[in-house]
């Protein structure tokens, strides 16, 4: 006897103005296309007056494809004004990595990567140093050296997103790519680019933030993974973590915290956007981590 496969299994993620009869009209769609509820979460926020939904489910009928799912799922979706997607939960997104000079969070993204802890694939590496062509080769990722200065901004953004392009780029991390996006690379990649960074901000602006917070006496060290907006570190915010630091740190050891942070921070940001767990609130985000 042959071991039947299991179903394909897809997400669907919405969000429109609340009111009754959603979750019914979701389910009741699911039912009669042959489809099996493996995982739901909803959330309704009363100060936007939106509801959030988050729908894992497995096509159990013969004949039920994505495509079909989606024009089928086009009334339900109209009658709601839901702005709403829907995916295929196996297939890989495909993301570039930006680095500068920092390359801990790359490391870590590439580890996960390699162990299958990170659903995506990554057709190639940015920076505008050449410090981590080896680590990159070592994974067998091309990596792309693109220079930049104030006066080939444009010209190497322009290279960025040809690349994004070329390699059909769903998701793009900046890893401590210490380069700010111009306005209009930002708007390109809108929803589809996470930055991370130490949440001392707006404090602590510049070179060596965690030698000024040591020199301040600061007991907390943090980071925010959000996503990318013109306003420079102020995209809705995915993931944040701390950890407590005392007067026995050096300044040494709290950047060696605040590394390990960033890097927990970022995987999870990545790993929720990749697996369609965030929803844009306005401002912010629902996370159905």
């Amino acid at each position: 006897m042959t071991e039947q496969s299991a179903p394909p299994e897809y997400v669907l993620t919405l969000s429109c103005p609340d009111r009754r009869g959603i979750v019914h009209a979701v389910s009741s769609f699911l039912l009669v296309t042959g489809c099996n509820i493996l995982d739901s979460q909803q959330f309704g926020d009363r100060q936007s007056g939106l509801f959030f939904m988050r729908v894992h489910f497995a096509a159990e009928e013969s004949g039920v494809t994505l495509d079909s799912l989606r024009a089928g799922f086009e009334a339900v979706g109209a009658s709601f004004h839901m702005n709403w997607q829907m995916f295929d939960a196996s297939a890989k997104s495909r993301v570039m990595i930006l680095v500068s000079k920092f390359g801990h969070c790359l490391n870590d993204l590439l580890f996960r990567y390699r162990i299958g802890a990170l659903p995506i694939e990554i057709p190639v590496i940015v920076s505008n140093h050449e410090d981590f062509r080896s680590l990159a080769e070592s994974y067998g990722i091309p990596y792309c050296y693109l220079p930049v200065t104030k006066e080939t901004k444009a010209e190497q953004e322009a290279r960025i997103w040809e690349l994004v392009e070329e390699h059909r780029i769903d998701l793009v991390v900046l890893a401590r790519y210490m380069q700010i996006l111009s306005d209009d690379l930002c708007k390109k990649l809108e929803g589809r680019a996470i930055n991370i960074h130490h949440s001392f901000l707006p404090s602590f602006k510049g070179a060596k933030p965690y030698h000024q917070a040591h020199a301040r006496g600061v007991k907390l060290i943090g980071a925010t993974a959000h996503y990318v907006t013109a306003d420079l570190d102020e995209g809705p915010i995915i993931e944040q973590e701390v950890a407590r630091v005392d007067h026995s740190h050096s300044p040494d050891q709290l950047v060696a915290v605040g590394r390990d942070i960033e890097c927990q921070v970022l995987a999870r940001a990545v790993k929720w956007h990749v697996e369609h767990r965030v929803l844009l609130n306005g401002h912010r985000t629902v996370v159905f981590a």
